[in-house]
């Protein structure tokens, strides 16, 4: 179970919403049936959108944490913090909305429209499958009790391509041809995970790779950073007599930094034909790109092993 829940942040109140959020975050960590979280930025410079995704395994579990009293309180001590009322769409099963570029969707159907709702969503769907970069769509009925909104969410290899959807001329006119069916929609963009350290030449058009890969791609890099900020760094730290915790926190910086501006970009290029494949992708080249990733885990393993002793 997942419910997604978009949080208008008010402007100069976005440290202080940082910090509630963690708190929000550890609160639902404590209950029963929690898998995790991820917590979007909003997607523009400019923006004051937040997006949190929490996922529970099972629907009473969810429904516990959404109407404890913990989040109420919760709820009442950031109030101050939103422009408005944060909204949420509750998701019953269904892969994980973190993929790629997702859009959430809910809609607040009429009541007597429901199986013009679905016919007309067979509609989207059928045009979205011709709009390059489409990756899937799942369409959430509503939970009773919990939700009364119908949910879509659809998915695009890049933000561009779902903005070109989005912005086309065939979704408006599916638009107009739908209105009969309900009252009102929102719509919610949710972006990758690792964020801008899987940027590609300007201009492209290629999306983040998916989760999977960029996480073995950041362990690449990560490891020989650490073991050598260990080594080279770590003596001198210690030998300047600082506490534990700030020796790990000038480590840490240490670390994002040379991540950031040094290796993740000869990591991206380096493995570019398997981080952002062109449309032609295959089974066959995931499986080469993942092997050559692992075989250089096993030398860097090697190599500290031998040097360290």
């Amino acid at each position: 179970m997942t419910v997604v829940i978009s949080q208008k942040v008010r402007r100069g109140r976005e440290d202080d919403y940082r910090r509630w959020q963690d708190r929000t975050n550890e609160a639902a960590g404590e209950f029963d049936g929690f898998e995790g979280t991820e917590q979007y930025a909003p997607p523009s410079p400019g923006g004051n959108e937040w997006v949190v995704v929490y996922r529970f395994s099972h629907l009473d579990q969810l429904t516990a944490w959404m109407r404890s009293d913990t989040r109420r309180e919760l709820l009442e001590q950031g109030r101050d913090l939103f422009d408005e009322a944060p909204a949420q769409e509750v998701l019953a099963g269904g892969t994980p909305v973190h993929e790629a570029v997702t859009a959430v969707i809910s809609h607040d159907v009429r009541p007597d429209q429901e199986r013009a709702f679905v016919g007309w969503q067979g509609k989207i769907l059928a045009a979205q499958r011709k709009f390059p970069g489409f990756m899937g769509s799942e369409l959430f009925r509503p939970v009773k009790g919990v939700q009364d909104k119908w949910v879509t969410v659809f998915r695009f290899d890049t933000r561009h391509h779902l903005d070109t959807w989005l912005e086309s001329p065939t979704r408006r006119k599916l638009l107009a041809e739908g209105q009969g069916a309900f009252v009102s929609y929102d719509v919610r963009k949710v972006g990758s995970a690792f964020g801008s350290w899987f940027r590609f030449e300007e201009g492209t058009e290629e999306g983040p790779p998916p989760n999977w890969k960029q996480a073995m791609s950041v362990v690449l890099a990560l490891y020989p950073t650490v073991q050598v900020l260990n080594l080279a760094v770590g003596p001198r730290l210690d030998a300047l007599g600082l506490p534990g915790y700030v020796s790990l926190f000038i480590s840490n910086v240490l670390s994002v930094s040379i991540l950031t501006w040094l290796l993740m970009p000869l990591v991206n290029r380096a493995f570019a034909f398997w981080l952002a494949p062109s449309r032609g992708r295959s089974l066959r080249l995931d499986a080469a790109g993942a092997v050559a990733v692992a075989i250089c885990w096993l030398a860097f393993i090697v190599i500290f092993g031998l040097t360290t002793g």
